[in-house]
């Protein structure tokens, strides 16, 4: 799944995650890059049902799917509804949940309750903070929301670009 070439925009995110089975198969070679393990007893051997889109695990012999241990867990909404909205967030366009419902077919109540999921998993230790030195667009960020915009030590032409970390 990753050999494919990833989606450029939005249009092509929504036709490339709208495939039920391809949004499956790419959540599940994102989470497990080694095959899917069982979330209970972190067993390897477990069979797929294809019906249900669901593993069973040979040694609990418990079901679980992609989605459990996950943001998109107890969520009636499918995966070809979340992955395109995480594209939009993670390539930085701000999003109202009214344009997420115009664009996706959804109600502006479940476009919302996305939108506040993935930002309730960003702001909790869900996700790794960068540290160091880190390049975004050309930009070098650094530090705490204290000591931002402070010149840096560095080259003038990046100073303007630059955060420094409070020590």
């Amino acid at each position: 799944m990753r050999n494919r070439r990833s989606p450029r925009t939005f249009l092509e995110a929504v036709g490339y995650f709208a495939d039920r089975d391809q949004a499956l198969q790419y959540v599940v070679s994102l989470r497990w890059p080694n095959g899917p393990t069982c979330s209970r007893c972190s067993s390897t051997d477990v069979s797929f049902l294809s019906t249900r889109r669901l593993w069973k695990c040979r040694a609990c012999q418990k079901q679980f799917s992609a989605k459990v241990g996950t943001i998109f867990e107890d969520s009636p909404v499918g995966l070809e509804k979340w992955l395109p909205v995480l594209w939009m967030l993670v390539n930085g366009e701000r999003v109202s949940s009214y344009e997420v419902a115009r664009t996706l077919a959804v109600t502006q109540k479940t476009a919302w309750f996305m939108l506040h999921r993935i930002r309730l998993a960003v702001r909790t230790a869900s996700f790794r903070r960068l540290k160091g030195w880190v390049v975004v667009d050309d930009e070098f960020i650094m530090g705490s929301p204290r000591a931002r915009w402070r010149p840096s030590s560095r080259a003038s032409s990046l100073a303007r670009k630059t955060w420094r970390a409070a020590s």
